[in-house]
């Protein structure tokens, strides 16, 4: 056959109409698109496209940027955040064996772990009337603005596996970060600040960067790690002699030859590597001024208590930085902080880590609301699961500890379109499992995505041959959270 003269005796009409080829196919993607069939508009597949411009999601966002907070260990929902007063009636009593049964823990031996009530007093906070532990004054006097999920519940009960399942989804490693995932589906406002930033106070998550990876999500969208002092971004600076004009020359030249290469390999880690070089040459001016706090008042360095010493001042730094690059336009912000493992000396250990944290996590809410930036950004505070009701068979005592606990925990948001104010869900009277209004960790992506616009059976990314998304294994959107 001629194909060429086929082509050309073709109709007008049939050019017009044909789903094949020509403005049939075109019609057809549009309302594949409109259907939700197609996730997202694909980004420009040319080599110089910033991979974190800003992006529309499927319909009108809550949210435009997200703090996460992440206490990392596993932190104790029963003396911080879900009072339980028939625990406490039965301390010392053993709990019947079919609470264990085909259940696994890390550390107990049934015979010997024992129900404990938490030491710590509760108190109401707020015009809600919200009960969360007197060791949490500041944050619970933004109780208002917070809606506290008490029903929680997890897959993993170890660190690595239930922090990487917190973070992407599936206890797999490597998947791509609920952050990356986010500035692939609407980039990031800042033109010099990366779109996904990651604070530390000492040490990292047991899955250091899996946690806030980009996975097979092009590298661009990776968290990028800052430190509150001295070089935010190590490698950073230019060597002595070499000024910003021969820099910006040795770019170009640079760009040019991953362009041409581009052209042949048409590999979308070229493209990221020339993002990442243009990135990190704005970053040389944009980093330096953001940790340089001497323009914030002192009344703001007193809120957060960044003058305190060692650790509890590195996060106070952390959480003002969060406050300073959401204002820039970073679409998301994870501090992480990892001293919540409290298998012995939960109480001495709980009350310095809520020492450090309450105060300068009260303060972000706060600065947040009072600059009017609460209602566009989310803060999240969870960690990756909670501590048995009973000891770590010891009898109960002050140098005693609890396990790691899977069947019922809490997290808690607030500001960016969550309904503050209220708890939702509920565990049963020993704070053991979730009993109502049952919230998995696939529930809360799928709540997130939700508030930030998109629908999380719709945002997705092809990789092995498959449409693959933050919720792969499930998830459904909690209403409760929404106004």
């Amino acid at each position: 056959m001629d194909f060429i003269r086929y082509d050309a005796s073709r109709s007008r009409r049939a050019f017009l109409t044909s789903a094949a080829s020509g403005l049939g196919f075109a019609a057809l993607a549009s309302l594949l698109k409109n259907d939700r069939t197609f996730a997202t508009e694909p980004q420009s597949s040319t080599a110089t496209a910033n991979p974190l411009a800003p992006q529309q999601p499927h319909f009108t966002p809550r949210a435009k940027n997200c703090i996460f907070i992440f206490l990392a260990g596993g932190t104790s929902h029963i003396e911080l955040f879900d009072p339980k007063p028939k625990l406490a009636e039965l301390s010392g009593q053993k709990v019947p064996q079919s609470f264990f049964k085909d259940q696994r823990f890390s550390f107990i031996k049934h015979d010997q772990a024992l129900l404990m009530g938490s030491p710590f007093k509760y108190r109401r906070y707020g015009e809600c009337g919200m009960e969360m532990s007197r060791l949490l004054p500041h944050i619970g006097g933004c109780a208002d603005d917070i809606a506290l999920i008490r029903s929680m519940n997890t897959d993993a009960f170890d660190h690595a596996p239930a922090e990487i399942l917190f973070s992407t989804g599936i206890d797999v490693p490597w998947r791509p970060s609920a952050g990356a995932w986010l500035t692939y589906g609407l980039g990031s406002e800042s033109e010099s600040l990366p779109g996904y930033v990651v604070l530390m106070t000492g040490r990292g998550p047991v899955s250091r960067s899996m946690t806030w990876g980009s996975g097979f999500l092009p590298t661009a969208h990776s968290g990028v790690l800052f430190r509150n002092q001295g070089e935010p971004v190590l490698n950073l600076s230019s060597p002595p002699g070499v000024t910003t004009d021969l820099q910006r020359a040795q770019l170009d030249a640079i760009e040019f030859l991953n362009r041409e290469r581009y052209k042949h390999l048409r590999d979308p880690k070229i493209r990221s590597r020339i993002a990442s070089y243009e990135l990190a040459f704005k970053m040389q001016a944009a980093a330096p001024d953001l940790i340089d706090l001497r323009g914030e008042t002192k009344h703001v360095h007193s809120t957060y208590g960044t003058d305190r010493i060692e650790e509890s001042g590195s996060f106070s730094v952390n959480c003002l930085l969060a406050r300073r690059l959401v204002e820039r336009g970073v679409r998301f912000v994870s501090i992480f902080h990892r001293r919540w493992d409290h298998h012995s000396k939960l109480q001495q250990r709980l009350q310095e880590g809520t020492r450090i944290v309450d105060q300068p996590i009260g303060a972000v809410l706060k600065d947040l609301k009072q600059r009017g930036l609460l209602d566009s950004t989310l803060v999240v505070w969870g960690t990756e699961f909670g501590r048995t009701p009973v000891t770590q068979n010891t009898a109960p005592r002050p140098s005693a500890g609890r396990d790691h606990h899977r069947f019922g925990f809490t997290l808690w948001m607030a500001g960016g379109g969550v309904k503050g104010g209220q708890v939702i869900g509920k565990t049963d009277e020993l704070g053991w499992h979730a009993t109502e209004d049952r919230v998995h960790i696939n529930d809360f992506h799928a709540t997130l995505l939700h508030l930030f616009g998109f629908d999380h059976h719709s945002l997705t990314y092809p990789f092995m041959g498959l449409d693959t998304r933050l919720t792969n294994l499930g998830g459904k959107i909690v209403k409760k959270l929404l106004d």
